[in-house]
């Protein structure tokens, strides 16, 4: 008695159609009724009544219904206690800095066996991705509803400025951001992070005045060294200043209120992502 042939006599079972079970194996009905042939002939026993209009179980075949399913339940969960775990695919940003690290650290006690592998990607990118299925879940910032995809609410990220680290400011443990009114602004083009930009620009125009134009780099580290050359100045993660080690550049924290963007986990809107839970818990883990 082999595996495929109660799997095939299931599904002639539940569909009392030899044409429609072949159609739901994917294969050609003379394979489904050779392979029942051969069961019964093992068995001994008729297990289909089988007439040119309708096909009905036999006795003995609603006596062998029950045990092939169980036998088919109890293979199936033989092979998944072998199986490799399924892994996370997590859509990340540089911007997450030492908040990346603790999150995954905690996840990896949490779930050691659970493989993780981290796609570094344009928000974009990242969201469409989510609602596609090529990523179970992504980290973004105040985003944009997106159809398909629902954001799950985490921590708030604060801003600090990057200024010079010869210059005056450099110095001082805040700043209030009009302080900065003289200085060019270096940030990323609108369309890369809208979020981030207005935050910026509007904080500026709140407090007064225009910020003068700084050159558009095309990363961030373009950017810092940039600032450690020039008068300029831009704006960081908190959580990635600390990770960055740029001696010509001064990260200095803005007064209260400051400037904050919150931070969200982006999943599908109606599946729900492998290990979800543990990931949550992990990113509670974080704040704590």
């Amino acid at each position: 008695m082999e595996l495929r042939q109660l799997t095939y006599f299931v599904a002639v079972a539940e569909e009392l159609h030899f044409g429609r079970a072949a159609e739901r194996l994917h294969i050609v009905q003379s394979a489904v009724s050779q392979q029942i042939r051969r069961l019964e002939r093992e068995l001994g026993a008729e297990l289909f009544d089988r007439s040119p209009r309708r096909v009905r179980l036999t006795g003995a075949g609603e006596r062998l219904l029950p045990e092939a399913r169980a036998v088919l339940a109890a293979a199936e969960r033989a092979r998944a206690a072998v199986a490799p775990p399924e892994g996370l695919r997590i859509g990340t940003s540089t911007g997450l800095g030492a908040h990346l690290d603790r999150v995954l650290g905690a996840f990896a006690e949490r779930a050691p066996d659970v493989p993780v592998e981290l796609f570094s990607l344009p928000v974009g990118e990242r969201l469409a991705r989510v609602a596609g299925g090529q990523l179970d879940a992504a980290f973004v910032r105040a985003v944009e509803p997106v159809p398909g995809v629902r954001v799950l609410p985490l921590w708030a990220d604060p801003l600090v400025a990057a200024v010079p680290a010869s210059h005056p400011l450099a110095a001082r443990p805040e700043l209030r951001i009009e302080e900065l009114a003289a200085l060019p602004l270096a940030i990323t083009e609108r369309r890369n992070n809208p979020a981030l930009v207005d935050l910026v620009v509007g904080a500026c125009h709140d407090a007064g005045f225009e910020p003068p134009p700084g050159p558009v780099s095309g990363s961030l580290q373009d950017t810092l060294a940039s600032i450690g050359a020039r008068p300029l100045w831009t704006v960081v993660y908190a959580s990635h200043a600390r990770v960055l080690h740029s001696p010509r550049v001064a990260f200095v924290p803005f007064a209260a209120p400051g400037l904050t963007l919150s931070t969200g986990l982006a999943v599908h809107a109606t599946k729900v992502p492998p290990h979800l839970d543990t990931l949550l818990l992990a990113c509670g883990d974080h704040e704590n």
